[in-house]
């Protein structure tokens, strides 16, 4: 009879290569918020896939960036890099047919932590014309010497399984390191103040998401429902009234669809109340960053 084997897995790229999409996928639930924003994801998550011969902790990790000189940015790096240092396999994913620098950089960073490495070619739905799809794997064997290269689609449940038995056999033996019923390894607390932050993010424009935060004040219960308090912090005095917008149409908008996916998420009727608050260049300040959990 063969061990049991567990292990972390580190979900790593550069941004917005589908890290997030694919955690989900492979988790079968939402564990980590999506946007078509990059740099979404700014903490390390764990998703959990428990399988009957093994389990798989995988890391989602913020996007490995060049640059970025903001406090944000600098910590959204370690986060990844952290990840990567602890991580017992690296899956490196990589847009089908996009190889870019930020690519470049990512590959870098995974060669430079020694650790074995699978390559995940994402987003292969969207590959056209199909027939560069196995010149671009080719091209991407001859870059490191992976222990794997496997062709997926998330958003189509496509050669999943085929993924979690590549990762599995790289993993070493081992017991569970959670509890067959977890999904992740964060709290409702932090999963509410991301699924805020997500919805500001699907609503605002290009700029405005990086000089926001979110950070729930109080989860309480009365008259059999959830009564949840959260702060937006925005940056600059001028992003108040962008994110209120007119009349507090916006803010009403985002609080809505927050609800709607916190009910879903915790199974109760939530009563949601949302504040917008000025903390000037929290994303240069360490120990604000250090406040909201960032750090």
């Amino acid at each position: 009879m063969s061990e049991f084997r567990a292990g972390f897995a580190a979900l790593v790229g550069r941004p917005n290569v589908g890290k997030s999409t694919l955690l989900n996928a492979l988790v079968g639930e939402k564990v980590s918020i999506v946007t078509p924003r990059p740099q979404t994801t700014r903490h390390r998550i764990v998703g959990l896939v428990n399988l009957p011969e093994a389990q798989i902790a995988f890391v989602d990790t913020p996007g490995l960036h060049d640059g970025g000189g903001r406090a944000l940015n600098k910590a959204m790096n370690r986060a990844a890099s952290s990840a990567l240092a602890d991580a017992d396999l690296v899956v490196l994913v990589v847009e089908a047919l996009k190889w870019n620098d930020g690519d470049e950089f990512a590959l870098r960073r995974v060669r430079e932590s020694g650790r074995p490495a699978i390559a995940v070619v994402s987003k292969v739905d969207l590959a056209k014309p199909r027939d560069r799809l196995l010149p671009f794997i080719q091209s991407l064997a001859g870059k490191f010497e992976f222990r794997a290269i496997v062709p997926v689609s998330a958003t189509r449940d496509s050669n999943l399984d085929r993924l979690k038995q590549a990762i599995v056999a790289e993993l070493p033996e081992s017991p569970q390191l959670f509890a067959v019923e977890d999904r992740t390894d964060r709290d409702l607390t932090f999963r509410i103040s991301e699924t805020i932050r997500e919805k500001l993010t699907m609503e605002l424009n290009q700029e405005v998401p990086y000089g926001i935060a979110v950070e729930v004040e109080s989860i309480g219960e009365e008259d059999g429902q959830q009564v949840i308090s959260a702060v937006i912090w925005v940056d600059r005095e001028g992003q108040k009234p962008i994110v209120i917008g007119a009349g507090g149409a916006r803010l009403k908008r985002v609080g809505s669809a927050a609800r709607r996916e916190i009910n879903a998420m915790t199974g109760k009727r939530c009563h949601l109340t949302l504040w917008v608050k000025i903390r000037e260049n929290w994303a240069d300040n360490a120990q604000a960053l250090k406040a909201l959990g960032l750090e």
